[in-house]
């Protein structure tokens, strides 16, 4: 009792250098143990200059506990533990299961943990790197809730920072030496370089909107979608008709090369919190091609929304042309035509824009879907062809020396089907008076366009199938 009384002088003193912090990470198993008693001390101890209680922290992030695949919670005895450590640099299997049978409490258990490990670490842990891991737990921290450890996930996202590198590796190989136009020289920028830095800006406003809110899973998401689905899957395959077009114009080239280094640089800074180093060593490559200098990407400003580079117009325009790709590709796995084989294509709707954007896009469209020739038609006697239909427009393969008949046929049975049931949900929600009361005029009449839509593609692949099944 003596040495309690003895010490509070010290503690005292201590508490007088003590400086409020904005945030405190804790698990929610010592919020009353830890963090409230933290909280009591503090206010009764420390006070403002005008005497109020000081607040030691003002927002407390909650955790969830990591257990394993199960839900258990990680434990020695029951040797379920994964060291982060091996997860990093990875380990075989002997020292795996030496670290996990050794020094138990009870001996017993060796063996049922032994043979647990060796099926689910057949080959022990291989190296996944800091990066992949930081980023796993960021996109499985959901607030406040226990994370049930997942391997693939891990796999998942070292797949991903592997994505990113070779993303880099292509940046560079097509801008190192080259014309990038970091000096302000004219550019003149494509579709897919307006619509990758307007993507690049929601992408900015999402990532910072969640880590405002300490929704660090929601952030990862957005930084995986724009880098792995946008960055990577798209624009990067639609930098390559502009980089590779003799007749194509210096300004247009050098646009390009200064579109796909100041988004990469940009990105990185973004993802660096979540994933420091692969960001820190692709940085200091691409830094001086994007103009940017510094000793490392840490210190450099995170990236702000810039409102003027959002393009609707830009982003309308690649849906569109990406549905087309798609389509075009999805015949292809269909029919069993190869990837490497041009085809020909019609395009056939009632939108003017359709025609518009295949005009300025036929080059995306003859690279990236490897077209033999691409025609916008009109009338009602196409040639026999499979369809595949990209909102109201029709992409058309025609099937003469390409089509399976039989497998187009059950096709578009399934697609028959699918219509059906879309016209039947219609149908039921437009017949129901409790939503036709209820809901305003134009939600009904939006609903009401809807099925109309259906009802005429319907219309229009049951024709095709007619004509097919005449062949």
């Amino acid at each position: 009792m003596d040495l309690w009384h003895s010490g509070w002088p010290e503690i005292t003193e201590r508490l007088k250098t003590f400086h409020p912090t904005d945030v405190l990470v804790t698990g929610f198993d010592i919020i009353f143990f830890w963090v409230a008693r933290m909280i009591m001390m503090t206010m009764h101890f420390m006070k403002n200059e005008d005497g109020t209680p000081q607040v030691p922290f003002k927002t407390v992030y909650v955790t969830g506990l990591i257990r394993d695949e199960h839900g258990d919670k990680m434990s020695k005895s029951k040797g379920n533990v994964i060291d982060p450590l091996d997860m990093i640099d990875g380990i075989d299997l002997a020292p795996l299961l030496e670290k996990r049978t050794g020094n138990l409490m009870q001996p017993k258990l060796a063996k049922k943990i032994a043979k647990q490990t060796e099926k689910e670490f057949p080959e022990g842990i291989s190296a996944h790197g800091t990066d992949a891991l930081r980023f796993t737990l960021a996109a499985m921290a959901t607030t406040g809730r226990d994370i049930n450890w997942d391997m693939k996930r891990l796999e998942g996202y070292r797949n991903f920072c592997n994505k990113l590198w070779n993303a880099a590796r292509y940046v560079l190989m097509n801008t190192e030496n080259e014309d990038c136009g970091v000096n302000g020289e004219p550019v003149e920028l494509s579709l897919a370089d307006r619509w990758i830095v307007s993507a690049l800006q929601q992408c900015e406003q999402d990532v910072t909107r969640h880590l405002d809110q300490y929704r660090f899973d929601l952030a990862s998401h957005a930084l995986y979608e724009f880098i792995w689905n946008e960055y990577c899957d798209w624009y990067l395959e639609l930098s390559k008709p502009s980089l590779s077009d003799e007749s194509g114009s210096a300004e247009a080239k050098r646009g390009t090369r200064r579109t796909l280094v100041r988004v990469l640089e940009t990105v990185l800074r973004l993802a660096h919190p979540i994933m420091p180093f692969i960001t820190e060593e692709i940085w200091q490559r691409i830094a001086p091609l994007a103009d940017k200098t510094g000793d490392s990407i840490m210190l450099q400003p995170f990236p702000q929304v810039d409102a003027s580079k959002h393009d609707a117009q830009a982003v309308e325009d690649i849906e569109w042309l990406k549905g087309v790709i798609v389509a075009v590709r999805n015949i292809r796995g269909e029919m069993n035509i190869s990837p490497a084989k041009k085809i020909p294509v019609l395009l056939r709707g009632s939108s003017a824009d359709g025609q518009r954007r295949m005009n300025e896009n036929r080059q995306f469209l003859s690279s990236l879907a490897k077209l033999e020739s691409l025609e916008w038609f009109e009338g009602d006697n196409a040639p026999m062809s499979t369809t595949q239909l990209v909102g109201d427009m029709e992409v058309l393969v025609p099937m003469a020396g390409l089509i399976d008949k039989d497998a187009e046929l059950k096709r578009l049975d399934k697609e028959l089907e699918r219509l059906q049931k879309e016209i039947g949900r219609f149908e039921g929600k437009l017949s129901n008076e409790k939503f036709t009361a209820k809901a305003p005029a134009e939600v009904v009449a939006k609903e009401q366009e809807k099925l109309a839509e259906v009802r005429n593609n319907l219309s229009r692949l049951n024709q095709q199938r007619t004509d097919i099944e005449a062949m």
